[in-house]
């Protein structure tokens, strides 16, 4: 999963830059660009037994950094009229999944 969102990252950036909190300094493509490196990096190192236990840190700590942008898209999502309702729902939905993603990732580590 890590694998193939961080190659979209690069592959199609404009989605990703669309989410970037504007509060945060510089570019929008900087964060996409960076956020796309860590999950390369993330992914890569879960696939390795040798970096495994490094990788899932890196992994909660990697869903911890991006969840502010999964609730400042559902806050863009839904003052935006162009966004439907099913797709309001998805970003909602995406919240409580940094739950088991992260109870995942730490399930990783202990047993790495």
């Amino acid at each position: 999963m890590l694998l193939g969102i961080g190659t979209l990252h690069f592959a199609a950036p404009k989605p990703f830059d669309t989410i970037v909190p504007a509060e945060l300094p510089g570019s929008a493509r900087f964060y996409t660009y960076a956020s796309g490196v860590a999950e390369l990096g993330t992914g890569a190192a879960l696939l390795a037994p040798k970096t495994r236990r490094l990788g899932a840190l890196a992994a909660v700590a990697l869903f911890v950094a991006v969840f502010p942008a999964n609730v400042n898209m559902v806050r863009l999502w839904f003052r935006d009229p162009t966004k439907s309702l099913p797709m309001r729902i998805v970003a909602v939905a995406r919240l409580p999944l940094q739950i088991p993603m992260i109870t995942a990732a730490l399930k990783i580590y202990r047993s790495s």
